[in-house]
Order: C-alpha cells, then sequence, then structure tokens
C-alpha cells in the first residue's frame, strides 16, 4: 500500500501557513463556490434566465443509460482530489487552480447571463432504476446555470492533469480517457445540459491550461 506524501495526522489549523500544509488552503475555493452556487440558485428565478438550444439537442434523445458515464463524475472528482491530496501534492495545486479558474469564470457567467435548459424529460418513457435515479438528479440539481457546463470543465482538467504524469500507468490513462468522452456526452444524453454548454467549456478550459500549465499557477511557490 502506497504511502502518502504528507502526514496530515500532523496537521493543525495553525499549521496551514507551512509548506508541506500551505495546499490544503485551496480547498477554501470549493467554500466560495458552494455559497455562489447557493446564491445564484436561489436568487436567480428561472424566468430570468436565458434558454440555452440548438439544432443537436433535438437529435440527441434522451437516454438513461448515460447515467453509468454521468454518475463516474461524482467519483472522479473526488476521487482525483484525494489520490492527489494523498500521493501527488503538485498535481493537486495543478487540478484544485484548474477547477478554481474553471468555477470563477462560470459563476460569472452565470451572474452576468444567467442560463438555462429546458431540455428534460416531463415524462420517463421507461420505467426503471436509472430513471428513478434521474428524477431524484433532476429534483436536487435546478436546470440553470448551465452555461458553460462544469461537469465537462471538471472532468477535462482531471484528464489533463493525469495524462501529463509521466507516473500515471497507459491503461489508466485510456480508460480515463474513454471515461472523459463518455461523461462530455453524457450530459447531453441524460439532458442535464445542451451541446452548447458542453461547446461552451472549451475556450474555459483552454484559459485554465494557460494559467496552469503555462503560467504555473498551479505550481507551488519557493523562496
Amino acid at each position: 500500500m502506497k504511502t502518502p506524501t504528507v502526514d496530515y495526522r500532523q496537521f493543525r489549523l495553525n499549521r496551514v501557513n507551512e509548506p508541506r500544509f500551505s495546499h490544503l488552503k485551496l480547498l477554501l475555493g470549493w467554500l466560495g463556490y458552494f455559497a455562489l452556487y447557493f446564491l445564484t440558485e436561489n436568487l436567480i428565478p428561472a424566468e430570468r434566465c436565458h434558454p440555452v438550444h440548438c439544432w443537436l439537442d433535438d437529435v440527441i434523445p434522451f437516454n438513461e443509460w448515460f447515467l453509468l458515464f454521468y454518475g463516474t463524475w461524482y467519483l472522479l472528482v473526488f476521487g482525483s482530489l484525494l489520490y492527489f491530496l494523498l500521493y501527488d501534492v503538485d498535481s493537486f495545486r495543478r487540478l484544485q487552480t484548474y477547477i478554481m479558474v474553471t468555477q470563477a469564470v462560470a459563476m460569472a457567467a452565470y451572474i452576468l447571463y444567467p442560463t438555462r435548459q429546458d431540455l428534460r424529460p416531463e415524462v420517463f418513457e421507461r420505467d426503471n432504476v436509472l430513471t428513478a435515479v434521474m428524477g431524484f438528479i433532476y429534483a436536487f440539481d435546478t436546470n440553470t446555470g448551465v452555461c458553460p457546463s462544469l461537469h465537462v470543465a471538471y472532468s477535462l482538467g482531471i484528464l489533463s492533469v493525469f495524462l501529463r504524469r509521466r507516473e500515471s500507468p497507459l491503461w489508466w490513462k485510456v480508460f480515463l480517457t474513454a471515461d472523459v468522452i463518455g461523461i462530455c456526452f453524457s450530459v447531453c444524453f441524460v439532458k442535464q445540459h445542451s451541446a452548447v454548454d458542453v461547446l461552451a467549456a472549451a475556450p474555459v478550459c483552454l484559459l485554465a491550461e494557460y494559467l496552469v500549465f503555462k503560467r504555473g499557477w498551479g505550481q507551488a511557490k519557493t523562496a
């Protein structure tokens, strides 16, 4: 079993500025994101949101089987951050910074140009476990604040970090690439996003790529 690169058992709040623990401060970005998410979800009514739609949305049918890809997104985000937190702090810094950049851009877009999608089926054609889970997801995740898609942005960020790691085995890179492609398609097939939202995530990711890997925003500061 691999040994964590940092012994977090020694962590105390008054030690957060120590070099070995300072990367934990990046997790505060999630507090800011969830606060803004709560505000945008509750203070911007759906009537004020601009519908997002394109012809591809009419071609892509609802298919609950894509929930199998869509559901891996939650595991992918949590699992990747946890893995890097334990075993590769440099990659954790890069990924968390990448996520924070995409969050900042997306939340600015959701506030300045509120969006929604009206693609969800009113009634599921089939009654099974997958559609029951989709109904649950629809209930707590509203159809507003959708463009650009953070599901796509996070997934591409995770893939980018892993592909750059020499330590990551080839089989994992191939598997992860297939899973991320599946996730990007799945958001349209389970009608959580318009194809426009998926495409809009591309320039957001390019900005994050530049800031994290070209400008070095995700690197540790050295004296």
